[in-house]
């Protein structure tokens, strides 16, 4: 039997029993009460499960995280500080990553081996360890079950919003509840996709099951959204379940373990969507539905092929009706079909139809791009594979904000 999963109102990643987070300002940015600096505590020891960016190029948080997560060591704290990627900074970027976590664990009067650090910002500058240092004392005292929207808040970046959400199922007659936030507006594409994001939960989940479980959400959700085709060093996607709920471990085999994953990867899901909808200088989410692919792999590719390319996503941004773009798209996106067979739908209203221009009035297709958020369907009729991708168009602000973000 399905277990019926509950949005909650005002949501976020300390929504889960026995989760505190915080958000501080501690002066890496030097805009003054920005908050830059986060905080995410389990009372209790938590298993935990990461995915990492494919990038050959990774930042120091990336490796630290790596590194400690294969210890197979359960998780207390998570500190993420935006503002400084901490990427590209050798040996010096790594001693800052284990530093932060070891005055992380002092300030707590934890393990230092339990603490995770996640960092966002501009690659090749070294973390402003002398901030740091101050702000993580403040950042343990704001531990709050409260505090998830403040936490939310310190790991933006260019994101115009904090993306934060929680929900509830029942496992065993336990109330389990999923939290999460994320942040991430630029510098995002699949591999796992270029953002940082947490999920608690305080469902007790068998540790060699958790890895498997964020793997399929990620899958599904943030490996399938791109603002703009670019693949960050800094990529990463956390979980920690903390067990609070006293449910029967979790696992493949329990009768929940398939509601719980679904559950996990809605939550994924909502937030992935949120950062499309807010992806840098942004003001449509466009949603790409590939049918009728020889396989999942070409679909995927096809669709991808149609969300990063800026002459299709500058004609969304102008509203201008140019189903040609996306034609061209899928024809070298390398996946396999006969381009006289290709239905390309708007929303309902057919514009292609077998490859050629289909009957229909420009100004209702110009309407239909002029909405902030519509659905292009393409019918390949090459296989029966199918994939969906998430993007948005590209403006004029999108090239202001990248052409001048670090000055």
């Amino acid at each position: 039997m399905k277990s019926k999963l509950q949005w909650l109102d005002s949501g976020g990643v300390a929504s889960p029993a026995g989760f505190r987070a915080s958000g501080v300002h501690s002066g890496i940015k030097k805009k003054a009460g920005a908050m830059d600096l986060a905080m995410l505590v389990s009372d209790k020891p938590a298993a935990a499960a990461g995915v990492f960016t494919l990038n050959l190029v990774k930042a120091a948080p990336v490796l630290f995280c790596k590194r400690r997560l294969a210890g197979k060591k359960k998780i207390r704290a998570v500190v993420i500080n935006s503002g400084c990627a901490n990427a590209c900074t050798g040996a010096r970027g790594l001693s800052d990553a284990g530093r932060t976590a070891a005055l992380a664990a002092r300030a707590l009067d934890l393990d230092p081996d339990s603490v995770l650090v996640c960092s966002t910002g501009t690659i090749g500058k070294k973390l402003p360890m002398a901030a740091i240092e101050q702000g993580l004392p403040k950042a343990a005292s704001a531990l709050s079950e409260r505090g998830g929207h403040d936490a939310a808040r310190a790991i933006m970046t260019t994101d115009t919003r904090p993306k934060e959400v929680a929900a509830r199922i029942v496992v065993n007659g336990r109330t389990v509840t999923i939290g999460g936030m994320a942040k991430g507006a630029g510098m995002i594409h699949p591999n796992m996709a270029t953002l940082l994001a947490f999920v608690t939960t305080d469902a007790a989940v068998a540790p060699s099951a958790l890895g498997r479980c964020l793997k399929a959400a990620a899958d599904r959700s943030f490996n399938c959204i791109s603002v703009d085709g670019d693949q960050s060093t800094n990529d990463t996607l956390l979980l920690l379940a903390n067990g609070a709920a006293g449910n029967r471990p979790l696992g493949p085999g329990h009768p929940a373990w398939n509601a719980f994953c679904r559950a996990v990867g809605e939550v994924c899901r909502k937030l992935a969507l949120m950062i499309v909808s807010d992806g840098e200088g942004a003001t449509k989410a466009v949603t790409i539905r590939i049918k009728g692919a020889p396989d999942e792999r070409q679909a995927r590719a096809a669709a991808f092929a149609v969300a990063n390319s800026l002459l299709v996503k500058t004609s969304w941004f102008g509203a201008d009706p140019n189903w040609g773009r996306v034609l061209a798209a899928l024809g070298r996106s390398g996946c396999k079909f006969r381009p006289d067979r290709v239905d390309i739908l708007y929303e309902d209203l057919l514009a292609v139809s077998r490859g050629q221009p289909a009957a229909y009035r420009e100004s209702a297709l110009h309407a239909l791009i002029s909405r902030p958020e519509f659905t292009i369907t393409a019918n390949l009729r090459a296989g029966a594979a199918e994939f969906t991708a998430y993007t948005c168009d590209c403006s004029e602000e999108y090239v202001r904000i990248n052409a001048s973000y670090m000055t």
